[in-house]
């Protein structure tokens, strides 16, 4: 690929045990068109992080590049180090919410990773996102540059190694205290707490969004994906018949706020007895459910910001984060209504890209809830729009608890609006009986959330319902 002249000039460098994230991240940016200036180190050997650290930040002092990557084992030093130098901003980040708030708040000019705490899919990400993202707002600016060294001490020489090498390593060395084993492990060990099960959930969406096939047109191929790990065939309007097997469009739902202990349980065992896509419950239950539901291929899912959505995305994005540590495999949240009825788009975008975030660290599925009910056609199409642009997985149509729930116009809508991504439509709230499913399921959705699951399966296999079958409600 050659290089693009309009990208901005990179300085990257690290000690012994970011060494190997660094020749990952090299390779990548450099792939991606960007110039890119290695400081060292070099090897595996043990070396002073304040050393090559410092290396890339007077590269940035002295504008000789437009912005500096630095690597060790915590991130924590190399970042000390960095901000020693004048008119560097140094800012470790360790997801995408902290990269993009560092350039967008703080137009920080240096990154800082910690190889010991993030795998290399999450730090290309994390490089990616800060690289792209400008700080443009005249407050932000005006505050980032009020931020002054805290210390103004002489920057280390620079020395070259080669023809057409770029060799930083510096001629003198600033002491700085090294963390101990003892503190890494406590911190990794925290961040794996933090984070949860990292294992990775396959969307079989991929069935027709990567072969163009269906199971209508071709059911061995599809039958070839599922048997791969596939876990999701998406159905569009005019996509085929309807599978009298519909459990597996189906989350299993119990949201009410006086949901028992006794009924979650209930609704887990019933979950794995029928092969439902997966359980979802309020965050409180997550623990439990994920109990029961361990060794199934039930997916746990937990709502957030439910049922208003009012909760501002700071407050999201932990719930988010807290429910997949207690086993949530796949979150459903709900968006700021008041934002986009405001026809403030870019808060309701903001405000689903802090949890989409957090789901794409994790590898776990985000759905966005609308609340179609209190919104016309153009918002609808709007919040479909704004999800889309956060990259989540599904949009949703409601909660249960707004007044109403889904239609097949609202679905059909939904459907058209994310047509051309790999996105899946939820359809959720009122949904009671087999034919309301299927109406669903015409309309576009991939999804359904409904109490009611063990009424519309035991309907669509011809079974009589008795009262006891009835749904218990959201």
């Amino acid at each position: 690929m050659p290089t693009r002249t309009d990208s901005p000039r990179i300085a990257i460098g690290s000690d012994h045990g970011g060494y190997e994230l660094k020749q990952t991240l090299k390779t990548h940016l450099c792939k991606r068109g960007y110039q890119v200036e290695d400081c060292g180190t070099h090897g595996t050997e043990s070396v002073d992080y304040p050393t090559f650290a410092q290396a890339v930040a007077k590269m940035v002092s002295t504008q000789q590049v437009d912005r500096g990557i630095v690597i060790d084992r915590a991130g924590i030093g190399s970042t000390m180090a960095a901000n020693k130098l004048p008119g560097v901003r140094a800012a470790l980040c360790y997801d995408l919410s902290s990269a993009r708030n560092s350039r967008e708040h703080n137009n920080a000019n240096v990154l800082c990773l910690g190889a010991g705490l993030i795998g290399e899919d999450l730090a290309k990400q994390i490089a990616d996102v800060w690289l792209t993202t400008d700080c443009t707002e005249e407050r932000h600016l005006r505050r980032a540059a009020m931020i002054e060294p805290a210390q103004q001490s002489s920057v280390p020489q620079a020395r070259s190694s080669g023809p057409g090498a770029t060799d930083c390593a510096c001629t003198r060395e600033e002491h700085m205290e090294h963390l101990s084993e003892q503190d890494l492990e406590r911190i990794v060990e925290r961040i794996i707490d933090m984070s949860g099960d990292p294992s990775s959930t396959i969307c079989a969406k991929l069935a027709c969004a990567l072969t163009h096939v269906c199971a209508e047109t071709n059911p061995e191929i599809v039958r070839q994906l599922v048997g791969m790990g596939a876990g999701r065939i998406g159905h569009r309007p005019g996509a085929g018949a309807i599978p009298n097997d519909l459990a597996r469009y189906i989350d299993h739902t119990l949201l009410r706020p006086d949901a028992t202990k006794a009924e979650v349980e209930e609704l887990c065992a019933e979950a794995v007895q029928h092969s439902f896509a997966s359980v979802c419950v309020n965050p409180t239950y997550v623990s439990l459910v994920a109990e029961k539901l361990k060794g199934s291929p039930v997916a746990v899912c937990a709502v957030v910001g439910f049922p208003l959505g009012a909760h501002v995305r700071e407050i999201k994005a932990l719930e988010a984060r807290r429910a997949i540590r207690d086993g949530a495999r796949e979150i459903d949240m709900v968006i700021n209504i008041g934002a986009l009825k405001s026809n403030d788009d870019e808060l309701v975008f903001r405000d689903i890209r802090a949890v989409t975030d957090v789901c794409m660290e994790s590898r776990v599925l985000s759905k966005v809830i609308f609340e179609t009910v209190l919104l016309t056609d153009d918002e609808k199409v709007r919040a479909c729009r704004c999800a889309k642009r956060a990259h989540a997985d599904f949009v949703k149509t409601s909660t249960g608890f707004g007044g109403g729930g889904a239609t097949a116009h609202d679905v059909a809508l939904m459907s058209e609006a994310v047509q051309g991504t790999r996105m899946g439509v939820k359809a959720s709230g009122g949904i009671r009986s087999f034919e309301d499913a299927q109406e669903m399921i015409l309309a576009g959705a991939t999804r359904l959330g409904a109490s009611a699951g063990v009424k519309i399966l035991k309907e669509a296999k011809g079974l009589t319902v008795s009262d006891d079958a009835a749904p218990k409600g959201y």
